[in-house]
């Protein structure tokens, strides 16, 4: 393994956002543990950064969102926001990765994210815009922003009751009541609930075997199954044979029958 460090955020003072590099998995960490990596304006802004530099690498192959400290985030840093809500905190254009998946440029690359402790409000957000989701089985959640005066604005209105049901959801949502992790995953909320401490290993482990898989392959499945999250079924049905030459086509895909016949683990290149 080997793993390479941006000096610029990793070792700044003002740094609430790690990045680091193992092999073909980029590692982006909240670093505002003092104030239980709650969002303000600065984290937000490097998160995207963040995120965003690990879209335009191609060397990357998956990212592994986790938290340093006890807690994974409290969510939105209120008080630091409240002049921010229309100066452009959350807007993000076209060259830039929205972490919570709602303007921006399209995610391109899987998202696996390790949590623990603490996971409310945009932190839940996060974790439903992700693709992968590994729990601590010590996790508190709540999605509490009408407790605060306001409505969840990162996805949850439609990402919780996507994966949870109306029924189901509505009571967490509307009410803003904490839930534990066997909760959330009953809810279909997490893929994984893992003894403490455990979850920064597994979701690593999930990212190797991702980036085991052929880079192309994967880009193109997952923007199928974001094709049908955001037009429905029937336009991706209908786009997905589209994806089809470019793969079929492509070098990875040669490796891949060879290896097959072989009887060998594949080696992907991407191309």
């Amino acid at each position: 393994m080997t793993t390479e460090s941006n000096n610029s955020n990793s070792t700044s003072n003002d740094t609430r956002i790690t990045y680091d590099v193992q092999d073909y998995i980029c590692l982006i960490g909240l670093n505002r543990a003092d104030k239980r990596n709650a969002f303000d304006s600065h984290m937000i802004k490097q998160l995207s950064e963040a995120l965003t530099q690990y879209e335009n690498d191609a060397n990357l192959r998956c990212a592994l969102i986790f938290a340093h400290g006890k807690h994974f985030t409290a969510g939105l840093d209120l008080m630091e926001l409240q002049d921010k809500w229309d100066k452009g905190a959350f807007e993000f254009d076209e060259t830039q990765i929205d972490p919570w998946g709602i303007g921006g440029k399209l995610r391109s690359k899987p998202v696996v994210v390790a949590i623990q402790g603490t996971c409310f409000t945009a932190g839940i957000e996060l974790m439903l815009s992700s693709d992968v989701v590994i729990a601590s089985d010590n996790c508190n959640f709540a999605q509490m922003e009408v407790q605060r005066g306001i409505m969840p604005f990162g996805g949850a209105t439609v990402r919780f009751v996507a994966a949870a049901g109306w029924q189901k959801a509505m009571p967490y949502l509307l009410t803003g009541k904490n839930f534990d992790a066997q909760t959330a995953d009953r809810l279909n909320l997490v893929s994984e609930v893992v003894a403490n401490g455990e979850e920064y290993e597994r979701a690593l482990s999930i990212a190797q075997e991702i980036c085991n898989a052929a880079p192309l392959g994967v880009q193109g499945l997952l923007s199928s199954a974001q094709d049908a999250s955001r037009n429905g079924a029937k336009v991706a049905l209908a786009n997905i044979h589209g994806y089809l030459p470019h793969l079929f086509h492509s070098e990875d895909a040669k490796e891949g029958a060879m290896a097959m016949v072989e009887r060998r683990a594949a080696e992907f290149k991407g191309r």
